[in-house]
C-alpha cells in the first residue's frame, strides 16, 4: 500500500483554484468546526498560534474524517521540526520566511527520505504510516510531499527567482503582512509600493509555471486574486472570523 494521495498537491498540479482557512485557535474542536464549512483546505498555524506537536496532532486527527486536506505551517523551517510534523501525518507544509534558493533546497531535502533528502526514516511507529499499516510508506512518501515557500520580505522577493528554480518547491505563498512591515508600511499592505511588489511577485511566480498563493481576508480581494489567476487563497482566519462575528452580534443586540 502506497502513501495517501496528497489532494492539495494534486489540485496545484491540475491548476485548480482553491480557498482555505487558517486555523489559529489551537484546538481540535475549532478545527473541526472549520471542517464543516465549505473550504477547500485548512491550515494549522504553528508560527503565530498556541500550537505545539501534540495540539497539531489532535487537529489532524479531528480533520481526518472530513474532505478538506490539512496543511501545517511550522513555526520555523528547521529539519527537526519538519521531521516531527511529517511524522504526525501532514503532507503539505507552508514554511514561513523563505529568503534564498539555498534555504528552499534545504527545506526540500528535509521533506524527503534518502537518497533524495535527509528526512529521518522513523515513520514505522508514527501516524504518517498509520503505525506501519501503510507497508510501502517510506518508498512512496516522497512523491506526496508538498512544499509551499512563504515569501514575505524584501530578501525573499530579491531571491524569488532562485526559490522558484528549486525542484521540489511546489508553490510560493506571498505574505502581505510581514512584507508590508519589512517595506516600511507595517499594518498597511494596501500601500502602493507593497501592492506593486506583490503584483510583480505574482507575475514572476505565474511565469515560472508554479502555483501561487496569498492571504486576503476580504471576499472582494479574494475574488480579485482568483480572477487574476492566483492558485490558492487563504480567505479566512478562524479567530478573526470569530471575533468579528461576536463583536457584530454584541453591537446588533444593543442597537435600537
Amino acid at each position: 500500500m502506497p502513501a495517501p494521495v496528497n489532494t492539495f498537491k494534486a489540485a496545484l498540479k491540475e491548476g485548480r483554484q482553491t480557498i482555505g482557512c487558517w486555523l489559529t485557535q489551537g484546538t481540535a474542536v475549532a478545527a473541526e468546526i472549520a471542517a464543516t464549512c465549505d473550504y477547500d483546505w485548512l491550515l494549522i498555524d504553528g508560527e503565530h498560534s498556541p500550537n505545539d506537536i501534540p495540539s497539531m496532532l489532535a487537529q489532524l486527527q479531528a480533520l481526518a474524517g472530513y474532505e478538506a486536506p490539512a496543511l501545517i505551517r511550522p513555526p520555523i523551517g528547521e529539519t527537526r521540526i519538519i521531521k516531527q510534523v511529517l511524522d504526525i501525518g501532514c503532507q503539505t507544509l507552508i514554511v514561513p520566511m523563505v529568503e534564498s534558493g539555498d534555504q528552499a533546497e534545504m527545506l526540500v531535502q528535509a521533506m524527503r527520505y534518502p537518497p533524495l533528502g535527509v528526512r529521518g526514516v522513523g515513520a514505522t511507529g508514527a501516524r504518517a504510516s498509520r503505525f506501519s499499516g501503510i507497508v510501502d510508506y517510506a518508498k512512496t512518501a516522497n512523491d506526496q510531499m508538498c512544499l509551499v515557500a512563504q515569501v514575505e520580505s524584501r530578501a525573499g522577493l530579491k531571491a524569488l527567482d532562485e526559490i522558484l528554480a528549486v525542484d521540489g518547491v511546489d508553490a510560493v505563498f506571498i505574505g502581505p503582512a510581514d512584507l508590508s512591515a519589512d517595506m516600511g508600511h507595517i499594518g498597511n499592505p494596501s500601500a502602493p509600493e507593497v501592492v506593486a511588489a506583490i503584483d510583480d511577485a505574482l507575475t514572476r511566480i505565474e511565469a515560472s509555471g508554479k502555483a501561487s498563493g496569498i492571504m486576503a481576508l476580504d471576499p472582494v480581494a479574494v475574488r480579485s486574486y482568483l480572477a487574476r489567476g492566483v492558485t490558492f487563497v487563504a480567505a479566512a482566519i478562524d479567530s478573526v472570523t470569530l471575533a468579528r462575528g461576536l463583536r457584530a452580534n454584541a453591537v446588533a443586540c444593543r442597537e435600537g
